[in-house]
């Protein structure tokens, strides 16, 4: 009869171990079940599910393994697995699998804690727990700018909802970022990022600059923050925004793109996407003066915003066109998509106002990026912590690969 043995092995990482005892497996004709290896610190722990032929019998196989681990200063432990448990080990591998990303600028015990603490609270099990981030010298360790560790795991979610809440809330109280995705084929396959620009991209609202430089900034502002806010509806109050602005010199807007403060990490991460092949997008409430502006900067693939009218060097207060409000940017993302043969599932959305949410909803992974609390309650995922870079977590994409 085949027997089932589960090998654990551990020590001091080296060369070529993993090849030396699976090389005595390969003289039994061991079948291999299952297989996992991980090293931290140059500390090595491999675990091998293993059936041995009856042929071969257990007992030099292990005592094979056992002489060669010695040799190489490795503790080992076998443990025989029953038949009906692996049967229902192997059932288990049709449950819904999640992915939960904790991002932070530092991670403590304490968040590790809070999070397995909820997860196991909801049944789930972890399967493996990934460091994405990179590694950190001790005298860099308490300027660390980021941190990320990312769970794998399994099980039957009851109530998603009441989930996500528990999650929100460790986010809330520890200040910081916990992300909850399904592990489906659509996760490790976007293919396009969709922005909003005035405080995502950028971190300023232009209109507000505009309304400084026209004297007019107390008024706009004000306008601003109820409709970012979703009090006010987005087209009539950016209307009321744009008339103030009539008269205002054309030189001005030069100027304040050349000042145009990008938010932290944008450059990583579209460089990192278009390495990848990833399409990109702006589609903003703000104005196509300045988004056309960043597309050269930043390299984004396209670019839809408002035009401002200007006539004879001077702002008229009107714009021309169909005005980009929150509807109009989910139809952008949707033509966009068709345009690139994309699936919705494989597009994802960033942006921090109520007039973003219609595509945050609309994309496969709609992120709040630093956003306003209405925006991040209705959102799928939100990042408050970290700068635009910290999508690439969320990707699966780990620091050594956006280098």
């Amino acid at each position: 009869m085949k027997e089932i043995i589960l090998i654990n092995i551990a020590g001091d990482d080296k060369p070529g171990l993993t090849s030396s005892v699976t090389e005595i497996l390969a003289n039994y004709e061991v079948n291999i079940l299952d297989i996992g290896q991980a090293v931290i610190h140059d500390t090595l722990s491999l675990g091998i599910l293993v059936q041995v032929p009856s042929t071969s019998g257990t007992s030099p196989v292990l005592k094979d393994i056992l002489f060669r681990t010695h040799e190489l200063g490795l503790t080992v432990r076998f443990t025989p697995i029953d038949v009906e448990d692996y049967e229902q080990w192997v059932m288990g591998q049709g449950k819904p699998r999640y992915i939960i990303t904790l991002l932070a600028r530092m991670i403590t015990a304490e968040h590790l804690a809070g999070v397995t603490k909820v997860v196991s609270a909801n049944g789930l099990n972890i399967d493996r727990v990934d460091r994405l981030s990179g590694r950190i010298p001790l005298d860099d360790l308490q300027q660390q700018t980021k941190a990320c560790v990312e769970f794998s795991v399994r099980g039957s979610v009851q109530d998603s909802d009441a989930f996500r809440s528990q999650l929100m809330e460790l986010a809330s109280e520890f200040d910081i970022d916990v992300a909850f995705q399904e592990d489906n084929m659509f996760r490790r396959n976007r293919r396009l990022v969709a922005f909003d620009m005035d405080s995502t991209l950028i971190e300023a609202e232009v209109i507000d600059e505009l309304a400084k430089a026209a004297g007019v900034g107390e008024q706009v502002a004000a306008i601003t923050e109820r409709a970012m806010a979703g009090e006010l509806d987005f087209i009539e109050s950016f209307t009321a925004r744009v008339a103030l602005l009539k008269g205002l010199d054309e030189k001005v807007l030069a100027d304040i793109a050349k000042n145009l403060p990008v938010t932290e990490g944008a450059e990583k991460l579209v460089s990192t996407l278009k390495r990848l092949g990833y399409k990109t997008a702006i589609l903003s409430g703000g104005f196509n003066y300045f988004g056309q502006y960043l597309q050269q900067q930043l390299g984004i693939d396209y670019v839809y915003a408002n035009e401002l009218e200007i006539i004879d060097g001077k702002v008229t207060g009107n714009v021309t066109g169909t005005v980009v409000d929150g509807k109009r940017k989910a139809e952008l993302l949707q033509e966009i998509a068709n345009q690139e043969r994309i699936a919705l599932e494989q597009v994802i959305a960033v942006g921090d106002g109520a007039n973003d949410l219609p595509m945050l909803n609309a994309a496969g992974l709609g992120i709040a990026f630093r956003a306003k609390p209405i925006v991040k309650e209705s959102a799928k995922q939100s990042i408050s912590t970290l700068g635009l870079d910290g999508i690439l977590y969320l990707l699966g994409i780990g620091d050594r690969h956006s280098q």
